[in-house]
């Protein structure tokens, strides 16, 4: 991006937007800060830290000579990503409402917003990258060059004209050196610890505050044997894979004298939502909880369209939740052209249902969509007329 640019930078109150801010307008662009609000519901200094972040993100830009507008996104917000999110733990699901936020908020409302103060590009603090391939007209999402930051899983619903728009300057940065930097020119918030979860949780306990918003339904919980060893507060409340806060932790030695180990944990591995019925397994590695396939729905990819077919040996990559490892897949689609099937080389742990299945190229970020289902076979029937 040689020509310099009107640029609107998503101001957060933490130090990866800050440090984006200041390499803009380091590199001679005008640049204007926003801070958005997405959340008002009990917003207190408590659970929900909007109010400090503002304050931070307003010492961030006296510090850097920029003005700053404060803007409230919180009646969008709540209708396209918080009611799609309850939605979803309704249907006894796990959604990820960042992937959400992203698609309709930060790269739509908030867009759409700096388009209309004159903005030509959008910025943000994420970890990922934005590449333009002239050859085929083609914006392409890359993994922040910090693996062990990279967000770009959760970006993965952006189309080509919010890429066009959109710069990530701290994409190319590993962590430590946006620190450096921040200490450097005298940030307030160099030091700032990092945010995690979503604003309208907080640090509250996360089945607290479901008890607000969504019905209680309690139901049995089952182990691999279909004997009831406790009692469930309803679906919503759980999540594959969960290890703590099943409520039947004091029940070792019945698991032993059902064939398991004393000492092995409980783990969630199933639900079935017709019968209101919860299963449980011990052990990390139960086979209920490996999975050799998914399937996955309202697929989104970044370049508009399916990738490429490739010949039917070649396998990408796929992460089924963030933070985890690239694992190397086959991909499908499916007939309707929906969504895909991804076949995993290896198994996958606690795939879940209503979390987002992304796909990769090496470092390119193709796209992904929703978990249906974990599949635990192996596919054995012919599908390579629609394999890469």
């Amino acid at each position: 991006m040689s020509a310099l640019h009107r640029i609107v930078v998503g101001l957060s109150g933490g130090v990866d937007s800050a440090v984006s801010a200041h390499l803009l307008k380091q590199q001679g662009h005008e640049v204007v800060g926003i801070f958005m609000k997405n959340w008002e519901d009990d917003d207190d200094n408590e659970y929900c830290s909007s109010n400090i972040d503002f304050v931070d993100a307003a010492a961030v830009a006296d510090v850097l000579g920029i003005e700053i507008e404060h803007v409230n996104f919180a009646a969008d917000y709540k209708d396209r990503v918080f009611a799609e999110f309850l939605r979803e733990y309704q249907a006894g699901r796990t959604p990820n409402p960042d992937v959400l936020c992203n698609a309709e908020i930060k790269f739509k409302a908030f867009l759409d917003h700096a388009m209309r103060l004159g903005a030509d590009r959008i910025a943000t603090g994420h970890y990922a990258r934005v590449r333009h391939d002239p050859q085929c007209v083609e914006f392409q999402l890359l993994k922040g060059l910090d693996r062990s930051k990279d967000q770009s899983y959760f970006l993965h619903r952006l189309r080509q004209d919010q890429l066009a728009r959109s710069l990530f300057p701290v994409g190319e940065l590993p962590k430590t050196e946006v620190r450096r930097i921040a200490a450097e020119i005298g940030l307030p918030n160099a030091a700032k610890k990092d945010s995690t979860g979503i604003c309208f949780i907080g640090e509250r306990p996360f089945r607290e505050f479901l008890n607000r918003y969504l019905a209680n339904q309690p139901g049995p919980i089952l182990d691999d044997r279909g004997r009831q060893i406790g009692e469930h507060v309803g679906l919503s409340f759980y999540t594959l894979g969960q290890r703590k806060g099943i409520g039947i932790g004091g029940l070792r030695e019945a698991g032993a004298r059902r064939g398991g180990s004393e000492h092995a944990p409980w783990f969630v591995a199933r639900k079935d939502i017709e019968h209101n019925r919860l299963y449980v397994v011990q052990g990390h590695d139960h086979p209920w909880l490996l999975s050799h396939r998914l399937r996955a729905t309202d697929v989104s990819w970044v370049a508009g369209s399916a990738p490429a077919k490739r010949g039917s040996g070649a396998l990408l990559a796929a992460k089924t939740r963030y933070r985890q490892e690239d694992a190397a897949c086959r991909y499908a689609g499916l007939a309707d052209g929906s969504g895909f099937e991804l076949e995993f080389e290896q198994p996958q742990w606690a795939v879940t249902p209503g979390q987002s299945a992304v796909v990769y190229d090496g470092e390119i970020c193709l796209g992904g969509a929703v978990i249906d289902a974990a599949i635990s076979e192996r596919r054995t029937d012919d599908v390579s007329a629609q394999t890469f």
